[in-house]
């Protein structure tokens, strides 16, 4: 009898133990987003809901979680490092109910690309000749201009250059629109192809023997690595004023133009792969 009591009592302790252990395992728990910027004034969303936190590093917390489930929150990071560039920068975050994760938006992905929008400035067409000469531009050419705004470029590099060709790409239907009319009244609609699209989502730029830029310097290191890969050895790359990062351009020149003002071109080659 006074075995049987004990037994009762074992199986009584143990069972209120698993029923606490059950009990904790069930307690739900927030999960904590350390989210770093690269500039204080930066806008950032979380599952397409606008946060109010400034600073290049802002703490999160999400709502008590289910313990041993992974969860996954989308960020994007709206960045305007300057007045005429838009950079939209995106993540996707797993977290864990109690645990805390650090998200590095200080930076481009290759994997998760940015996305970039520039602003339209011109080149003023004495600037948009002399790239057209720094490129070498010929009869024998297919000539680029990415972000092409009024189609100035790829227009000049057909009627001026002698180009067979030019292809201007704009994210702004209005822009296209312009750059096509302006194509239709130089004269030279036959040869210049206007499209309305992504610079950075070009599939075809191995067709291209020259590529004429106005973009930015955040823009133009997005693209890099797509010119590197896409371009065939002895194409050639121009940009008005703006860089590539460390790859240095073959040759430099700085301009007076017509206007007073001081100009810098930049060109670039493709080497051997």
């Amino acid at each position: 009898m006074l075995q049987r009591r004990i037994i009762l009592m074992l199986v009584c302790v143990t069972g209120l133990t698993l029923a606490g252990l059950a009990l904790a395992q069930d307690e739900k728990k927030v999960a904590k987003m350390k989210v770093l910027l690269p500039e204080s004034d930066a806008s950032l969303t979380i599952e397409g809901m606008p946060t109010k936190a400034t600073g290049e590093i802002r703490n999160f917390e999400s709502p008590p979680l289910e313990p041993g489930k992974e969860y996954k929150y989308t960020l994007v990071a709206v960045i305007k490092p300057n007045n005429y560039t838009t950079i939209t920068r995106k993540r996707e975050v797993k977290v864990l109910a109690g645990k805390e994760v650090e998200v590095d938006m200080r930076e481009n992905d290759p994997v998760h690309p940015d996305d970039a929008v520039i602003r339209f400035v011109p080149t003023p067409p004495d600037i948009v000749e002399a790239m057209i000469k720094l490129a070498g531009v010929g009869k024998d050419d297919v000539v680029y201009d990415l972000g092409c705004g009024d189609g100035r470029m790829v227009i000049a590099a057909v009627k001026q250059g002698g180009a067979k060709k030019g292809v201007g790409v704009d994210i702004d239907p209005q822009r296209v629109k312009e750059a096509k009319e302006n194509a239709q009244k130089e004269g030279v609609a036959d040869k210049v192809e206007i499209r309305e699209g992504d610079a950075l989502k070009v599939k075809d730029l191995s067709d291209a023997t020259v590529v004429l830029l106005y973009m930015g310097n955040e823009f133009d290191l997005l693209l890099r690595p797509i010119l590197q890969k896409q371009l065939k050895p002895g194409a050639r790359i121009v940009s008005h004023r703006f860089t590539m990062g460390d790859w240095k351009p073959e040759k430099t020149e700085t301009l007076t133009g017509k206007d007073g003002d001081r100009y810098l071109i930049h060109l670039w080659k493709i080497e051997k792969k």
